[in-house]
């Protein structure tokens, strides 16, 4: 029996930025049919003017107005709007962050509907965003209000992933966020998601320090001995395999991520900045903790390049495909446990 394919939600993200030719020259690729359906929520109008901006020739297509009625083995775009659009590339406006939503928003609904295997969001500009509908930070944020869950943010790539205790925070409430409790959770939520999203049975994790020289025991700053280090000790009685406080220079530059699974930063640009200077062409933002899939390239609209045909569409397909192996993973992972006698067997024939 064939395995099925799994519906994947695609985001038309800020309308004026580069997100529907990035997912175009992604789908333009007719292999991708083979793993999934995708179904790009946006309006076949403003897909259709994206396409003869980039010059992408023909790109066949199915219109539909509800998931109920797609097509296999095409394209399949879900017309969110009827009225006229306009896209004028490389402007940051209201335009660009009001359609950005309404994408957003119908494929978040068929989302946590269980109608859709997974999202993929192209990027949007939240300072544009219709501050009524999406009072929020980010696309993380607006997703954990929309369903039950803890979110962890998690930046994926072959080489390394790294997971964050604190998100989108000022740098002056970082400390604050740094606490015992928060980095356990963290720690449980990584933990889990590196088994059941990524089949790494018994994985590694290394964490950072907050303070330079992981606060040079407390000349430079005591959490890492109130917070860290406590954290880190509560969390080996839990069975979760974890390494450090390590100072996140050293660990960076010495290249000692390479030893382990995953990496828990305890703010943004702590993890973030050695993330995409390791993998910015090929990295995903991965939201874990979620009961639903959902990934996102690791960059944003990219006015400067809209309209160009010069971006690169690495990203998106990386984000494209972690979401088809996250469903796979996740459907061998719930078969897995639900049937112990075939688990044992697997671990015997593991050796």
């Amino acid at each position: 029996m064939a395995e099925h394919k799994p519906i994947i939600g695609i985001t038309n993200g800020d309308v004026n930025g580069i997100g529907l030719e990035i997912i175009l020259k992604t789908l333009s690729d007719n292999r991708i049919m083979e793993l999934c359906t995708p179904v790009i929520y946006s309006s076949a109008k403003v897909v259709s003017f994206h396409r003869k901006a980039i010059n992408l020739g023909s790109l066949n297509y199915s219109q539909s107005t509800s998931v109920e009625n797609l097509q296999p083995n095409t394209i399949n775009i879900i017309n969110c709007w009827e009225e006229e659009v306009n896209v004028q590339l490389g402007i940051d406006n209201a335009i660009g962050g009001k359609y950005a939503f309404k994408s957003l928003n119908a494929c978040t609904f068929d989302w946590v509907e269980g109608k859709i295997q997974g999202m993929v969001t192209a990027p949007i500009n939240k300072h544009n965003m219709p501050t009524e509908e999406f009072p929020f930070k980010g696309h993380t944020e607006y997703l954990a209000s929309k369903c039950d869950g803890n979110p962890l943010m998690i930046m994926c790539s072959d080489e390394l992933k790294v997971g964050l205790v604190s998100g989108h925070v000022p740098v002056n409430e970082i400390a604050g966020k740094v606490k015992k409790e928060i980095i356990l959770k963290k720690l449980q939520l990584l933990k889990e998601s590196l088994q059941k999203d990524f089949g790494i049975d018994k994985p590694k994790i290394a964490v950072l320090g907050l303070n330079p020289h992981n606060g040079d025991n407390g000349l430079i700053g005591g959490e890492e001995n109130a917070e860290v280090i406590p954290a880190i000790n509560e969390a080996k009685t839990k069975n979760i395999l974890t390494f450090g406080p390590f100072s996140a220079d050293g660990f960076f530059g010495g290249h000692q991520y390479k030893k382990y699974d995953a990496v828990l930063a305890m703010y943004h640009d702590q993890g973030l900045v050695p993330f995409k200077t390791i993998s910015f062409d090929s990295g995903v933002n991965f939201t874990a903790g979620l009961p639903f899939i959902r990934t996102s390239p690791d960059h944003g609209p990219a006015y400067d390049l809209a309209g160009r045909n010069m971006a690169g569409e690495e990203s998106f397909r990386s984000a494209l495909f972690m979401s088809i192996d996250i469903y796979r993973q996740r459907k061998g992972y719930t078969e897995m446990h639900a049937n112990p006698i075939k688990h044992k067997e697997l671990e015997r024939e593991r050796g």
